[in-house]
């Protein structure tokens, strides 16, 4: 096994134990980056000289005795939202063609600090809005769809040319691209982890989250990045996440929801999703059903907050350079500047209701269980989703219907591999909990994950 093949878990151990040099371990990411990147294109920018030197200060702090903790010497991945002092931020855009970060981003910095070794900026769809980052290839089969925005990270994460990475999602763009590539994507608490210096796409929704290959992965990186900081507004008073190890899911209750998130799903994705449900019953949890409160009104609820407020944030651009925009995403910052204020308004209370239906669902119940896509990577350049029934759905509308709540609600939600569909694609399953219960989504994802016997593999792209 190649050293980029480790996760997380075992690649920390192994330095730790010196089996492993952070030199090595980097060594080993970037040659596979080499390998495979040019057919799965999830890197805007390599860094591989900067990575080799911060990884050989690694190695020397080390032997040194100045073990800064798990993620000391473990090459990563940042979405190119994410400010790094001195390297650009293209947000995949020709707006920002010659962009250079004046100051590392919080997320940057404390990744530094744990003595993390940045390779490289990963692609996404432009300023994040989109769910299928056309610059990337899914890393299973790089003829369909990586998902997005953070297309890259996922992509780099599943195909071990990064052991995690850092995504944003606004409506689904870490857990989306997670479970279409076999990852694992989390969405944490709205505010768990500042947002300064991320390129926005619409404050009120906007969340920084980890793509690793195990949820135990997850569990290492989230420390780290959790913490309050008074440049971000939304931003929580720090929280100790310390996931117990679990046997089994004795006394659990797990909601399945009995609409939204089974209607126009797949059947494959729903047969494998609730086949894990139903381990999860056997593990001990007592499966509870549940109605979604207001799932009617997520669609037009999630539109009506992003959409305008990103268009205010591009505002000027748009107006100066609106040739420099690619088309799809230029058409959805025109139109938000279309939309009544009173429709945004009428979106803010929606969120609301739904915030406090939410909160009274989880007095009944400690998590939801439910698919994390309604569908498998399709094909790159398909456009619509046809379903039995004859409805016909846009891809990008398909793929955040079952993840918007969690970012209209701010609880948090973690997506996990839960099986293959017949063509041997990835299919998730998402974990949502109430506010600030990421302890507890985390440990119940680890026993998931080693129920399933889905953690850690790496995505079989030919080398």
């Amino acid at each position: 096994m190649s050293p980029a093949e480790l996760t997380v878990a075992e690649a920390s151990a192994a330095v730790a134990r010196r089996e492993v040099s952070p030199v090595e371990l980097t060594d080993a990411v970037l040659a596979r980056l080499d390998a495979v990147d040019g057919t799965l294109h999830a890197y805007a920018t390599v860094i591989a000289g900067t990575a080799r030197a911060s990884a050989a200060e690694a190695e020397r702090e080390i032997a040194a005795g100045r073990y800064r903790g798990p993620l000391h010497g473990i090459p990563f991945g940042l979405k190119d939202l994410i400010d790094v002092a001195g390297l650009p931020t293209g947000a995949g855009s020709q707006v920002r063609q010659g962009h250079l970060a004046d100051a590392d981003s919080a997320v940057a910095a404390r990744l530094s600090e744990a003595g993390a070794i940045l390779v490289g900026k990963t692609h996404t769809h432009e300023f994040a809005y989109g769910l299928t980052t056309p610059q990337t290839r899914n890393a299973w089969d790089p003829g369909r769809i990586a998902g997005g925005s953070s297309g890259g990270s996922a992509v780099a994460v599943a195909a071990g040319t990064a052991l995690f990475a850092l995504g944003t999602d606004t409506g689904g763009s870490v857990r989306v691209p997670a479970a279409l590539n076999g990852v694992v994507g989390l969405k944490p608490t709205y505010g768990l982890i500042s947002r300064h210096g991320v390129v926005p796409l619409s404050w009120s929704l906007d969340h920084v989250g980890p793509i690793t290959r195990t949820v135990a992965d997850a569990a290492l990186v989230l420390p780290a990045l959790a913490g309050h900081d008074p440049r971000d507004p939304a931003s929580l008073p720090g929280a100790a996440f310390r996931p117990e190890p679990r046997e089994d899911l004795r006394g659990l209750r797990v909601g399945v929801p009995v609409n939204h998130y089974f209607e126009h799903v797949d059947p494959q994705v729903e047969a494998a999703v609730r086949a894990a449900i139903g381990r999860m019953e056997q593990l001990g949890a007592r499966l509870v059903e549940v109605e979604i409160p207001y799932s009617g009104f997520v669609q037009a609820t999630q539109w009506g907050l992003m959409v305008p407020e990103a268009t205010a944030y591009h505002e000027r651009t748009l107006r100066s350079s609106p040739e420099l925009y690619a088309p799809d995403v230029r058409v959805l910052l025109e139109a938000g500047a279309l939309i009544p204020a009173a429709d945004h308004v009428r979106a803010r209370r929606a969120r609301s209701l739904m915030r406090q239906a939410w909160t009274e669902l989880f007095e009944r119940v400690d998590l939801i269980a439910a698919p994390a896509t309604p569908m498998t990577a399709v094909p790159a350049g398909q456009e619509s989703a046809p379903w039995p029934d004859g409805t016909v759905e846009a891809v990008s509308d398909a793929y955040v219907r079952l993840s918007a709540p969690a970012n209209i609600t701010g609880v948090p939600a973690l997506t996990l591999p839960a099986g293959h569909d017949e063509a041997g694609l990835p299919i998730g399953l998402q974990l949502l909990g109430r506010a600030l219960s990421e302890s507890l989504l985390l440990s119940v994802g680890q026993v998931c994950e080693q129920a399933l016997g889905r953690a850690g593999t790496v995505a079989p792209v030919a080398a």
